[in-house]
């Protein structure tokens, strides 16, 4: 990868983070003032998360600042970890609260609504994200994209849980979908805080800061450091050749 490739992927990422961090600040005010007006639990827990997903987003454009983004590689993993870990813990005790009977919402159409638009926006966010992660090697950027991804997840679980509520009175269902996404984002967490998101390193290089060994080969399994050895483009990341391949002529 040449270093004006380079430089053109890590401006993607501060953007695709910018545009992350704009948008969760306009769904956290939205989701916290229409829960609170509709004493929705659920809805203010999703408005708290958007902020979780501020950090987030801070988290890369203070990595993508330094002139070597690489460097900060491992502590932006941690952090953006321990951002996972935060996410969960919330979304847990609010479904907790909502399950024993603290956390019941009224009718909220607006509610409804920034639920809808989040499940149009945040896939495609996260999509480019994990690719411009992806293609740069960065396992902070792909954490980060996951990330976004659950948010989708959590905007899908309460669409549903604020129509079951309103139209068929299940309060219980938002909670009990949302107590899955918790779990998951903790073992999102563990692979962060880990650096196992995406071991692969930027073409070129050598293994992320902090990537596990043996890695590279799950993520080139991944669709991360996909081979174009066959295109005859040099320099760029090839999968790991596993043990007796080369014995066997394969």
């Amino acid at each position: 990868m040449t270093d004006a490739r380079r430089a053109q992927l890590g401006r993607r990422a501060q953007l695709l983070a910018g545009a992350s961090v704009a948008y969760n600040l306009v769904e956290a005010a939205v989701a916290v003032g229409a829960g609170a007006a509709a004493s929705s639990a659920a809805l203010v827990g999703f408005g708290l998360d958007s902020l979780v997903e501020v950090g987030s987003g801070l988290v890369i454009l203070w990595q993508f600042r330094h002139p070597m983004p690489e460097s900060r590689e491992q502590r932006a993993l941690r952090l953006i970890a321990l951002s996972f870990f935060a996410l969960a813990a919330y979304v847990t005790v609010d479904s907790l609260r909502a399950l024993t009977g603290a956390g019941e919402a009224n009718r909220t159409g607006l509610g409804i609504a920034i639920a809808a638009a989040s499940l149009v926006v945040m896939p495609v966010l996260s999509r480019a994200q994990r690719r411009t992660g992806r293609e740069l090697g960065s396992g902070s950027v792909v954490a980060d994209s996951k990330q976004t991804l659950l948010c989708t997840y959590l905007s899908g679980v309460l669409l549903a849980g604020l129509l079951a509520n309103a139209v068929l009175g299940w309060s219980w269902a938002d909670p009990v979908a949302a107590l899955v996404i918790a779990a998951v984002a903790v073992r999102e967490g563990i692979e962060a805080w880990q650096g196992e998101t995406c071991g692969c390193a930027p073409t070129g290089a050598g293994a992320c800061p902090g990537a596990p060994e043996g890695s590279a080969e799950r993520c080139v399994e991944d669709g991360c450091g996909e081979s174009r050895e066959s295109a005859g483009e040099p320099g760029q990341s090839r999968p790991v050749e596993r043990p007796g391949n080369a014995r066997r002529g394969v």
